[in-house]
């Protein structure tokens, strides 16, 4: 479907993020014209559109501002055909010690999005959503009517921001398709990720430390998330829906770092931090997906496989280990 990017202009908030960064790429690639919104620092920092390829990176228009202030929202949106929102602060410990943050950024932002989209007739508007919305399943696999349960505050504000989409929909038609990926992985992603986390610490320590070892996640290679987004933006007839972004199969915390550890090719030895411990009630037990919905009516599927993706992440942190605290609890 390259036709239907060439030359269409495209917004991308959180463009400086892990799935934005390649999610910018993968757009151009296709031939968009592509606006980066980045969060204004004194630094003018890029985030990780750094790390592309200058050729790609000149192609970018890059526009720095804030969510929370609709004015920049405004002026990020105009002219754009298509809006995909991935802006959020993600971290859930960060979430815990500053939620009013977390909220305003979430919550408001997304509203300041959904307004500028209304007001600028843009063509249709992909929100991201989050699997943590869910919280500790109920039923397996979790498709997109299970309950959602706010066990963070992170996950409060991407509830309430779900719902805002919702509202827009129903009470101005706005055209938007809310995706809910689960855990992607993958080069580029911080530490205060899972699988990064162990890779970096296998890579260079005798010891890894970890959470919760029992509890379960589904995770999906980056390029399979970003072409389901593209999937969203590109199917006909889908506005209103929300799709799920996951592979459907889980693995334990603890299973993943052995399996980690074996593909590193180390000795080392698996550490539990009390540190990166959720609160009992807030910690989400199980996450596994049902994708069927995307499948049938977008016509997406996961096509990298959990190891061959693994092994990709592997070799490009290991190449830019530098570029990572090991084994410094950041959240």
């Amino acid at each position: 479907m390259n036709e239907f990017w060439q030359g269409r202009q495209v917004l991308v908030s959180g463009a400086g993020g892990f799935i934005g960064s390649h999610l910018v790429e993968a757009l151009l690639r296709k031939g968009a014209k592509v606006r980066a919104f980045v969060r204004y620092t004194s630094r003018g920092d890029l985030g990780l559109l750094k790390l592309l390829d200058p050729a790609d990176l000149a192609q970018l228009e890059i526009v720095a501002g804030d969510l929370r202030d609709e004015h920049a929202v405004q002026r990020a949106v105009k002219g754009c055909d298509l809006v995909f929102h991935l802006g959020a602060l993600i971290s859930i410990p960060y979430s815990y010690v500053h939620p009013a943050e977390v909220a305003a950024v979430n919550f408001l932002g997304t509203l300041n999005v959904l307004m500028a989209c209304r007001e600028q007739g843009v063509g249709r508007l992909v929100h991201t959503s989050t699997s943590e919305v869910y919280g500790t399943a109920r039923q397996t696999p979790i498709n997109e009517s299970h309950v959602l349960q706010a066990q963070s505050p992170y996950s409060a504000s991407k509830i309430g921001a779900d719902k805002l989409v919702e509202s827009f929909i129903a009470a101005y038609s706005l055209p938007a398709v809310t995706v809910r990926p689960f855990n992607t992985f993958g080069p580029r992603q911080s530490a205060r990720a899972v699988i990064p986390t162990i890779i970096t610490q296998a890579l260079a320590r005798d010891e890894v430390q970890l959470g919760s070892l029992t509890t379960t996640r589904d995770f999906t290679f980056v390029s399979d998330t970003v072409n389901g987004f593209l999937c969203a933006a590109e199917t006909p007839g889908v506005e209103g829906g929300v799709f799920n972004l996951g592979t459907g199969e889980e693995i334990s915390i603890g299973d993943l770092a052995e399996r980690i550890i074996a593909r590193v090719g180390r000795k080392v030895r698996v550490v539990e931090d009390r540190r990166r411990v959720r609160p009992e009630a807030s910690e989400v037990l199980r996450l596994v997906s049902d994708n069927s919905l995307a499948v049938q009516r977008l016509g997406w599927k996961p096509t990298v496989t959990f190891d061959e993706g693994l092994e990709r992440t592997i070799e490009w942190m290991r190449g830019n280990l530098d570029r990572y605290k090991v084994g410094v609890y950041e959240f």
